[in-house]
């Protein structure tokens, strides 16, 4: 019986694994790519200060604190992203395309980040226009992690046996918590640029606790809390 088990979590790891493997590699490339949009100041004649007030400068902290941002939320999507496959033991071509949506998604975080970094100490409407194009991609990127799941756990389709309802329930919350606050953000984009910047801040920290709270226990108490 119990090697049965063990054959069927195997079975199930391959199903997932091959899927889980390609996501991480794309969420890697991305954050890789962030790194690019950090400018490199062009240092010349003066006094070692003077070279230390260019790195520092106004122009740079924007850079520096944009790809912080960025690579945090990417490093917190691929968490959840990564919590979200610990409950899930088999796929279908739905869930495989809701993955795919995702993914593309992530590849496109580097270029919002540099539009960011450009525009955000730029007048009003240049700067309001980058942060709601920031912020609406991370709304849209909200709506393929809430696809995904449903994807998955709509009827128990996808989901490990013993991941009870109460986590289903809280999980489903937090997901849909996610689109009317990114909305927000990007309609305040074209009041208060930094407002906006600061509520896709504020929800990353939500998401880096929602993913270390509500993460999947053990089969034990998964299992005691069917129903």
């Amino acid at each position: 019986m119990i090697e049965e088990q063990l054959g069927q979590e195997t079975a199930s790891e391959k199903e997932t694994g091959r899927l889980e493997a390609f996501s991480d590699g794309v969420f890697a490339v991305a954050i890789t790519l962030l790194v690019f949009n950090l400018k490199v100041p062009t240092l010349g004649e003066g006094s070692i200060f003077q070279q230390f007030a260019k790195i520092f400068s106004q122009d740079q902290w924007i850079s520096y604190i944009t790809f912080f941002i960025s690579l945090a939320t990417v490093l917190i999507m691929w968490v959840s992203h990564h919590s979200m496959f610990r409950l899930i033991h088999k796929s279908s071509s739905l869930f495989m395309f809701a993955n795919g949506f995702l993914l593309l998604l992530v590849t496109i975080v580097p270029f919002t980040s540099q539009l960011l970094s450009e525009n955000l100490i730029k007048p009003a409407g240049a700067a309001g226009a980058a942060c709601a194009v920031y912020a609406g991609l991370f709304m849209i990127a909200n709506i393929a992690y809430n696809l995904l799941w449903w994807s998955a756990a709509y009827r128990h389709h996808l989901l490990k046996p013993g991941v009870s309802q109460s986590l289903i329930k809280a999980r489903t919350r937090s997901y849909l918590l996610g689109f009317p606050s990114y909305l927000i953000a990007m309609v305040l984009a074209f009041w208060n640029p930094f407002v906006s910047i600061g509520i896709c801040s504020v929800l990353w920290f939500f998401w880096a606790l929602a993913s270390y709270e509500r993460g999947p226990k053990s089969r034990s108490q998964q299992v005691g809390q069917v129903g």
